[in-house]
């Protein structure tokens, strides 16, 4: 491989960038000389700052309303031989080659890559039966590397720094119960379980083994009005109370994070955390391809296919999810 330095393009959201650090990771522990960069968005820098596999991030958004030349200028001043775009954006493609970055990392799907890019990968996401993490790892050949490391295996190249929840919010776990945090809506990014089904789980948990945390920003607070009123001596609402560097100290700390294919779930796992996912079989938002990837994690999903997502999702009963918790908390 010539690559010296490698700039890994990623500017879409949380769950998707947690999803490539195991890229960077397997690049820096095989090649340690390698200077690795991250290009992505403003909320994502807390967690990619914990992967220590990445040298320096960059903030796509300095930039992102500027004109071509000067989105052009920033990435020549980076200095960077090589750019893997692992989330297509035209934009960026084409700053990436006005920079004159040598070798540009595409995929055939994008024709604009056609022009942008000098180094051509041909596979289908949608199609494909790996897991997204290993799908990342299809693009390093354009670098000369045909490796896709068995799902297994794929933890082992997170190497996250593990941050630790500041004092304020240390202070409300209950080091005698199984503190859970429960994270309900997924701003779009997944089918989501009813709020109903979240409500019962809370109730039916044995207040003296569960203390349960619930998280999301203020606006989700007000997408699930019956959850974010719900009142009983177990439950801590955190809607609104938390930025993503205070969540993900909070997420290490806590023993499971229940929620569907989202951010904090995806970041849970990657922390070691014990990460319980609710997801549905429908192509191509299945577990096969958005589970959470990590040493402890856990998969609900209804073996019957449904036509309709919000079926599927609902299928899920609270008995299994209830059960399994039981288990974990008495252990």
């Amino acid at each position: 491989m010539k690559a010296k330095k490698i700039l890994i393009s990623r500017t879409d959201s949380i769950g998707d960038v947690i999803l490539t650090l195991p890229l960077a990771g397997y690049l820096k522990q095989n090649y340690p000389n390698l200077t690795i960069g991250f290009l992505g968005r403003t909320y994502t820098q807390p967690i990619v700052k914990l992967a220590t596999g990445i040298d320096k991030f960059f903030n796509w958004d300095e930039v992102a309303s500027a004109d071509s030349k000067t989105q052009a200028e920033f990435l020549k001043k980076l200095n960077y031989d090589t750019i893997i775009h692992v989330f297509p954006k035209k934009e960026i493609a084409n700053a990436a080659k006005t920079a004159k970055i040598k070798t540009r990392v595409g995929t055939f799907g994008r024709l604009y890559h056609w022009h942008t890019c000098n180094k051509l990968v041909n596979f289908s996401r949608k199609r494909s039966g790996l897991h997204e993490s290993q799908l990342n790892f299809k693009l390093l050949k354009g670098i000369g590397l045909d490796i896709i490391p068995e799902k297994r295996n794929i933890s082992n190249y997170y190497d996250l720094e593990l941050p630790a929840a500041s004092e304020k919010w240390q202070e409300l776990f209950q080091p005698n119960k199984f503190n859970l945090v429960i994270h309900p809506k997924s701003k779009g990014s997944a089918v989501e379980w009813p709020q109903a089904k979240y409500i019962e789980l809370i109730r039916r948990l044995p207040q003296n083994l569960f203390h349960v945390f619930i998280t999301g920003t203020a606006e989700e607070a007000n997408l699930v009005p019956e959850l974010n009123q719900l009142q009983q001596e177990n439950l801590t609402n955190l809607f609104g109370k938390m930025n993503l560097k205070e969540l993900i100290g909070f997420l290490t700390e806590a023993n499971g994070v229940l929620a569907a294919s989202t951010g904090p779930l995806h970041i849970a796992a990657a922390l070691g955390t014990h990460a319980m996912g609710l997801y549905v079989s429908n192509r191509p938002i299945h577990a096969g391809r958005w589970a959470p990837i990590g040493f402890d994690t856990k998969v609900f999903m209804h073996d019957k296919n449904f036509k309709n997502p919000v079926d599927a999702i609902k299928a899920i009963s609270v008995d299994e999810v209830v059960d399994h918790l039981m288990e974990m908390a008495t252990t």
